[in-house]
């Protein structure tokens, strides 16, 4: 009991394989970086300056680039300064913010991706009733309540964190997640509580996927015998579902890293998956979506070709 202290940093020892070629990691993780915010940026942009372009389905699409920003920006600023640093370490607080930010944008998405699938089902399911029950500001509404609710639930999830009296300031990966901080605790009995929270919150998200696979169900269902569904289907369903597809593979990856991840793994293998849900889908979605819809296609299109008559 009094070998323990009060730990105010965080050594996040997952760079101890990056030494070696850092420069390299850091110029390609930059790039990352720009191509993230510049495909992100583009199809904000592109849908908030398109009066045409201010319909639930894109104004969704708007705020799904806008959370892939967001946490891309609570990872990429922090990691690329580690890369070229000596010494990699975090503060307690920073740790926990990071956490936050992190922890929220995946979540964040799912919920938006369950919005979406609820847009989709009223559209296809129940066309006559779309523009009465998906209003732009009905949506907005329901964004920011799953939003504030996922923000919430892992504010909370810090608050249990924070009590948590640490034995090791060594954390294996290379950034923060509550997971990583819960496994430095000391006494076994302090994190019961965090357990049974996580637990709820994996429920909660679990019912979120349910509710997209229930959608997609109905939607299958009715465009099954009708022409102008399927069409529908293939070009507004069909983005999501990859989007839906690319989220859960890259978590369910980092999640089996986290909960069975063998010690006997490479850190370098550890590292890549456990960043993947950080690179692929926040650089995936704007593409997907900008190649698929037919008027953000048309609308970027124009953007280009105004672009170049003006540069000429």
């Amino acid at each position: 009991m009094n070998n323990i202290s009060v730990i105010s940093m965080f050594f996040l020892s997952g760079f101890s394989e990056t030494v070696n070629h850092r420069f390299i990691l850091f110029f390609l993780s930059l790039l990352c970086y720009c191509i993230i915010c510049l495909v992100n940026i583009s199809l904000i942009m592109t849908i908030i300056l398109d009066s045409n372009l201010h319909e639930p389905m894109y104004i969704l699409l708007c705020v799904f680039c806008m959370n892939g920003l967001y946490g891309t920006t609570g990872f990429y600023p922090r990691f690329l300064w580690d890369l070229l640093s000596d010494v990699h370490i975090i503060s307690y607080y920073s740790c926990l913010i990071q956490t936050q930010v992190i922890y929220s944008f995946a979540c964040g998405e799912l919920s938006i991706l369950a919005v979406m699938a609820y847009d989709r089902y009223v559209a296809i399911c129940q066309p006559l009733k779309y523009h009465s029950i998906m209003s732009n500001q009905r949506v907005i509404r329901l964004v920011c309540f799953s939003w504030l609710t996922t923000f919430c639930i892992m504010v909370i999830n810090n608050f249990l964190t924070s009590r948590l009296t640490l034995c090791s300031p060594y954390i294996s990966r290379l950034f923060c997640l509550n997971w990583s901080i819960v496994q430095l605790a000391c006494f076994p009995e302090q994190t019961t509580i965090n357990g049974i929270f996580v637990n709820i919150t994996i429920i909660i998200y679990l019912l979120h996927g349910a509710f997209i696979v229930w959608s997609y169900m109905y939607i299958i269902k009715t465009c099954v015998n009708s022409t102008e569904n399927r069409a529908k289907f293939m070009q507004t369903c069909v983005p999501h579902l990859l989007s839906l597809f690319i989220f859960f593979v890259t978590i369910l990856f980092d999640v089996i890293n986290m909960r069975l991840g063998s010690k006997e793994l490479p850190q370098t293998l550890k590292n890549f998956v456990s960043v993947e849900f950080l690179v692929i889908p926040p650089i995936m979605n704007p593409l997907i979506y900008g190649f698929k819809l037919t008027k953000i296609r048309k609308r970027i299109c124009t953007l280009f070709l105004q672009l170049k008559i003006h540069s000429l």
